[in-house]
């Protein structure tokens, strides 16, 4: 039985989105990089490309390939007490292979996909809103947007999740479209 489904996708694909439906619809959250998310707060620096980077590879430099999986376990075991957890942010193939090893049927892989020319105008129309303190919304230009894609591809693994998803949702039109595939797929489990 599933009770953890794991959101992928590139940044602007709706990972977001979906994971937000899916709590409205019960799920615990779990933010994947968060993490990094919060060294960077902690750190006092800006939540742009430039910062993230460095110290996301220095976290898997540290832990591994499967870092944000070794270090998000725990959270995962302890909101599965509380019922069925949606993740947010698996990235890549070894953190994928972690989840998979660990939990088996218990999780699903849901890729979010979208073009590169749909999630880049996305992104540069996102604006950063006060009320977004853990940092999920951040804009990004097309440069910006694009140099995280090659990032997260070359050093972090990211395509092989994606291709490996047991569902994939195509995410090229509106939210509410989005929710209605999202429906559908949550019918079929």
């Amino acid at each position: 039985m599933t009770k953890i489904i794991a959101v992928v996708g590139m940044t602007g694909s709706g990972k977001s989105e979906a994971s937000d439906y899916l709590v409205s619809k019960g799920y615990q959250f779990l933010r994947f990089g968060q993490i990094t998310l919060d060294i960077v707060k902690q750190k006092r620096l800006e939540p742009t490309e430039e910062n993230e980077v460095p110290i996301r590879e220095s976290i898997r430099e540290e832990h591994g390939m499967g870092a944000y999986a070794t270090l998000n376990i725990p959270k995962i075991d302890e909101l599965l007490d509380k019922g069925s957890v949606v993740v947010d942010g698996l990235y890549s193939w070894t953190e994928y292979k972690i989840l998979k090893e660990k939990y088996k049927e218990e999780i699903l892989i849901l890729a979010v996909v979208a073009s590169p020319n749909t999630r880049y105008a996305r992104l540069s129309n996102r604006e950063l809103h006060d009320h977004d303190t853990n940092l999920r919304s951040r804009p990004a230009s097309v440069e910006q947007a694009r140099s995280r894609d090659y990032s997260e591809i070359e050093n972090i693994e990211k395509a092989g999740p994606i291709a490996m998803a047991d569902k994939t949702i195509l995410n090229e039109g509106s939210v509410g479209e989005l929710k209605q595939k999202i429906d559908k797929f949550l019918e079929s489990l």
